[in-house]
């Protein structure tokens, strides 16, 4: 690869390594979410969340938008919050006697929607246009977003009352998904002794956090991941594992093609944060979980025996090999 790749890619890796370490002194575990958020961000991706409440979720999002200078908005979902409540409204301005745009929290760099399943399928559709165009629309005209523009959602996904499960073709929008659990004995110990420290307290560490990136430096990384190389023997493997969601027989609904490109995409920013300008096999079995668990849909029978998406996902990556 060229001096000037190489120098750009270990930029990426060395600038993980710092937002992972600072990350992990205020908050515990967590690390492969730590991960899957930077890959999103620096190729242009968006990621679910499910899991549990009170697991950092929310704090990690603001302690990495503080660490790339990003601004950070947080929408909590709720059955009463309209379209307009997050993409904003036009009014009319008395003064000026024309129509004016008061910008919802859509409008910013990093989006945190807090158990968007909470919100009612209208309101759910109004992020449907960011997600996938980095746009929005008011009264048939549209306004672009923030670019670089990256939503993180969350779910808990064990509630279902005053819930509204987002459809197929919304969770197909979300780049990555993952599954946030409790922490273990030890990580639960070590929450305990740092609040018995005082060392949890998210405004004291809010002004220690000094930016190491800004939005200008993701869009240039965004652009170096591009020019990572994909071998046709990766595309050919990532090709059979998608293919083989669509016939495995536990399955009512494979993956869609956007998930090849979710993977393209991912295997590219995975091995610029591990230094490579090129992808091996390993990055696929690496965000084969994240990239497919929210885009297959279970046959009744399969889970009624307790089968889920991630024991199935396995299956496939042990059944397919890299040709």
């Amino acid at each position: 690869m060229s001096d000037n790749l190489t120098e750009r890619i270990e930029a990426i890796a060395d600038a993980y390594k710092e937002i992972e370490t600072i990350t992990q002194q205020i908050v515990v575990g967590n690390q492969p979410l730590i991960e899957l958020i930077f890959i999103g961000m620096i190729n242009g991706g968006h990621l679910l969340i499910e899991g549990v409440p009170g697991t950092a979720k929310t704090t990690i999002c603001k302690i990495i938008a503080r660490l790339i200078d990003f601004d950070f908005k947080r929408v909590q979902g709720a059955v009463d919050i309209q379209p307009a409540d997050i993409i904003g409204v036009r009014v009319f301005d008395q003064t000026r006697k024309e129509f004016i745009l008061r910008k919802g929290p859509i409008f910013t760099n990093l989006l945190m929607v807090d158990e968007i399943n909470r919100l009612t399928p209208k309101t759910q559709s109004a992020l449907l246009e960011a997600l996938s165009e980095g746009q929005t629309t008011i009264d048939g005209k549209s306004y672009p977003l923030a670019n670089p523009y990256f939503t993180i959602a969350t779910q808990n996904p064990y509630e279902v009352e005053g819930t509204f499960p987002l459809i197929d073709a919304q969770r197909d929008r979300f780049m990555f998904s993952f599954i946030l659990s409790h922490l273990d004995a030890e990580s639960e110990l070590e929450i305990l002794q740092r609040e018995r420290a005082g060392n949890l307290d998210w405004s004291t560490y809010h002004d220690r956090i000094t930016p190491l990136l800004g939005p200008a430096d993701i869009k240039g990384m965004i652009a170096t991941v591009r020019e990572i190389m994909v071998d046709e023997k990766v595309l050919e493997y990532v090709r059979d594992i998608v293919l083989a969601t669509r016939s495995h027989s536990d399955i009512v609904h494979g993956a869609s093609s956007r998930a090849s490109i979710a993977f393209l995409r991912g295997v590219r920013a995975r091995a610029a944060i591990e230094g490579r300008d090129y992808t091996i096999p390993d990055d696929v079995r690496a965000l084969a979980h994240p990239v497919l668990r929210h885009r297959i849909l279970l046959t009744r029978e399969a889970a009624i025996t307790g089968v889920d998406p991630d024991t199935v996902i396995t299956e496939i990556l042990e059944s397919v090999g890299v040709s």
